[in-house]
């Protein structure tokens, strides 16, 4: 019998997967690490949504032999403490990358198009606020891309289909592998800020300090836009909502923020130029059964010998754990 702990909500099929009668199922609906965390003494494996899983919880969980994401992210992880007990943390690889791609082409085009503005002046009366000329096209513009993995590549093949000139960087992608899909390759990041009409981040976020910064904003274009659905913290959010207001910056849109969720107090909640929403990009009823389904696999597959490891974000660590153990003990 093997105990499974689901923090979250979780649509019905990955549940389902996890009703059998060698499986006992922990089920707590909330987003939260201390509805969890009562539970995390009896789990063997943990199905988690957002919610931080610190060194401290990981501590409190004895029997814990497997963590499945539900999604491809891990920043609330601590990683290594997992990896220096052995347990591998799973993600649910290819299953949000076209949704995510959707949202973000959506930001730009709401952004571009001043869609929540215009829909506010409609329902106001003030119909002649048509006349302003306050949007504008995403056809024949530029679109830079920091980050060509999935999600970056599916971005740029729809940004290509709005007749958008594409260009990408990637730090970790050889040049052919981008201009294999029909994207120019930029090197300096500097660059490709200073030439693009849209910038969209798709990358992780690497130590304590911001990609995007007031540096950064100020080499855009004052007519430029921002968008960004890949992670909290990637931007300096006093410095945009100050770029945003003082007109420095055309517009953003964001589904991530460095705290969330976005409080009152984020100078972005009411910056009338920022588009937002709730990191939701991947939360479509076909985005949420996929990542539920994957996610609840990897805990079955774990145990029964069969997990796919190239969903294993932490191998590399397991195993160099390991040696050094064995080396240890020689």
């Amino acid at each position: 019998m093997v105990r499974v702990l689901v923090a979250g909500k979780l649509h019905p099929d990955g549940l389902a997967l996890l009703k059998r009668p060698d499986v006992q199922l922990d089920y707590v609906e909330e987003v939260s690490a201390a509805s969890y965390r009562p539970y995390l003494k009896d789990a063997d494996a943990l199905l988690i949504r957002t919610q931080p899983l610190s060194g401290e919880l990981i501590a409190e969980a004895p029997n814990l032999k497997i963590v499945s994401r539900h999604g491809v992210g891990y920043d609330a992880v601590d990683v290594k403490t997992l990896s220096s007990r052995g347990i591998p943390l799973t993600v649910v690889g290819d299953v949000n990358s076209r949704a995510v791609a959707e949202h973000t082409i959506m930001l730009m085009l709401a952004a571009a198009h001043r869609t929540v503005l215009f829909d506010r002046k409609t329902r106001a009366g003030e119909w002649n606020y048509r006349n302003s000329l306050d949007m504008d096209e995403l056809d024949g513009h530029s679109l830079f891309i920091v980050g060509f993995g999935r999600i970056g590549r599916r971005v740029a093949q729809i940004a290509t289909a709005l007749g958008m000139k594409v260009s990408a960087h990637d730090r970790f992608q050889p040049d052919a592998v981008i201009e294999g899909q029909g994207v120019r390759v930029v090197h300096d990041l500097a660059d490709g800020l200073r030439e693009a009409d849209v910038v969209s981040l798709h990358v992780p976020k690497v130590g304590d300090q911001p990609l995007i910064g007031a540096e950064e904003l100020a080499l855009m274009k004052k007519t430029a836009i921002l968008v960004n659905t890949a992670r909290g913290g990637l931007i300096d959010e006093v410095a945009l909502a100050d770029a945003l207001n003082g007109g420095r910056l055309a517009a953003a849109g964001l589904d991530v923020f460095s705290n969330e969720p976005a409080e009152s107090s984020n100078p972005l909640v009411g910056c009338e130029r920022a588009i937002l929403s709730p990191h939701n990009a991947a939360l479509t009823v076909d985005c949420a059964r996929r990542m539920a389904v994957s996610a609840a696999q990897n805990i079955l597959d774990h145990f029964a010998g069969q997990l796919d490891t190239s969903l294993v974000v932490n191998l590399g660590e397991i195993a160099a754990v390991a040696d050094k153990a064995e080396k240890a003990s020689v």
